[in-house]
């Protein structure tokens, strides 16, 4: 089989390296890809955007399946432009991905079928927005209603901080937003939910704790992920009961009744409070860096479970998993996430060696002339498995020590509510 995945992050490296452990792999691709993917699939420089070229590429090697990464591509489209030509892609199409691209059509969903989330407002312009935020209870949550890589939510502790961040969205700090969402702050405890679907059958997926704030102790600037672990200490059978009622299937039902389907990995930011989920938000793909967590557990042929969902027959798969835990840390350039310097030499890569147990998963990283350099923001992904979070934590950091990159920087505390 021939498969080409789509994106370049650490999640599309765990992505390709989940699939080149699969006994039916005969080729892999990665447009664009990384350093990382560089290693075991042939990335091809192909801007994500550029549809028709994706296109043409895919037929001219004869491509069996493509899997979609990123969120961007999802939500343009590029699952329903490519179907049209026959060709088997994993993933939601563009209607289903509004999930993630509007969180304005997220609410709309909740509201009518009554799922459990933040009481909200939506507002179009500056002066409406700041008017009912001088009459609001704070801590406050204000939102971009587009796509914003994860980064574009404020929790505003006072009118000061929140007129900043309503100003920052409108002036076009994540890409054009006509719209911002307001809501309230929710008491709780956050987890990340996955499942994977064929569009008739869901099958769980996992859960992740992830670590969003840029600072130790979950303090700073949102980002798009400093670590993550897995599974969610927050998880229990009556919880996952009330997941799947309460949100899961009503959002599905929903779906359902704009004659659309979901097909691909659906993964739902939840608060848990008093142990009952509410609904933060959805991501129509896997997260990033809790796919780079989750992905290594996995016993079942990721190739065998995608083409299920391609098929429709995804009910016919048992997805088996390792009983062990697994941690990611995120290695970040310096001064990310606001500016950071580009195309910064990685050196010491070779001083790792790594377990059966650890991965290496590359994110902003590119290859000249058999160097590594960070392009990006978030860099590489260090994780472990173990029989308990204490040692996946241990021999993460011992990874990172070894490495001892000065051109960027990691939090320390990753996993802090799990291991003492």
């Amino acid at each position: 089989m021939k498969i080409c995945v789509i994106g370049s992050g650490g999640r599309e490296h765990a992505i390709c390296k989940t699939l080149y452990k699969s006994k039916d792999l005969k080729e892999l691709y990665c447009c664009p890809g990384n350093a990382g993917t560089n290693k075991i699939a042939k990335n091809v420089d192909i801007k994500l955007e550029n549809f028709e070229e994706l296109k043409n590429f895919i037929i001219q090697k004869k491509i069996d399946l493509v899997v979609v990464g990123p969120e961007k591509p999802l939500v343009e489209g590029l699952v329903d432009y490519l179907e049209k030509f026959k060709i088997k892609t994993f993933g939601p199409n563009k209607i289903a991905s509004q999930l993630e691209g509007s969180k304005i059509f997220t609410k709309e969903i909740c509201k009518k079928y009554n799922i459990p989330t933040a009481n909200f407002g939506i507002f179009n312009n500056k002066d409406n927005a700041i008017d009912f935020l001088k009459n609001s209870n704070f801590p406050i949550v204000i939102k971009a209603d587009n796509i914003a890589s994860g980064k574009g939510v404020y929790i505003s502790q006072n009118l000061i901080e929140a007129k900043i961040a309503v100003n920052e969205i409108f002036n076009g700090k994540f890409g054009q937003t006509k719209n911002i969402l307001i809501e309230e702050f929710l008491e709780g405890e956050e987890m990340s939910y996955f499942i994977i679907s064929d569009g008739i059958t869901i099958k769980k997926f996992g859960t992740a704790q992830d670590h969003k704030r840029v600072g130790e102790g979950d303090k700073g600037k949102n980002t798009g992920g400093m670590g993550a672990y897995s599974p969610s200490k927050l998880i229990n059978d009556e919880l996952e009961k009330k997941i799947l009622y309460k949100i899961i299937n009503p959002t599905l039902k929903a779906l359902e009744d704009l004659k659309t389907n979901y097909k691909g990995f659906l993964y739902a930011g939840l608060m848990i409070y008093k142990n009952n989920p509410y609904l933060i938000e959805y991501n129509v793909r896997m997260g990033d860096p809790e796919c780079q967590t989750i992905l290594p557990k996995l016993k079942t042929d990721l190739n065998q479970i995608f083409l299920a969902c391609c098929s429709e027959s995804l009910a016919k798969i048992n997805i088996e998993w390792k009983d062990q835990k697994s941690l990611c840390v995120v290695l970040c350039s310096n001064g990310y996430p606001e500016s950071y310097e580009k195309d910064v030499e990685i050196l010491g890569l070779d001083k790792i060696k790594l377990n059966e147990n650890d991965e290496l998963f590359h994110a902003g990283t590119n290859e000249k002339n058999g160097k590594i350099y960070a392009t990006g923001g978030r860099v590489l992904n260090f994780v472990s498995l173990s029989k308990n979070f204490k040692e996946s934590k241990k021999n993460v950091y011992k990874n990172l020590k070894k490495l001892n990159w000065s051109g960027g920087f990691y939090r320390k505390d990753i996993g802090f509510k799990v291991v003492e």
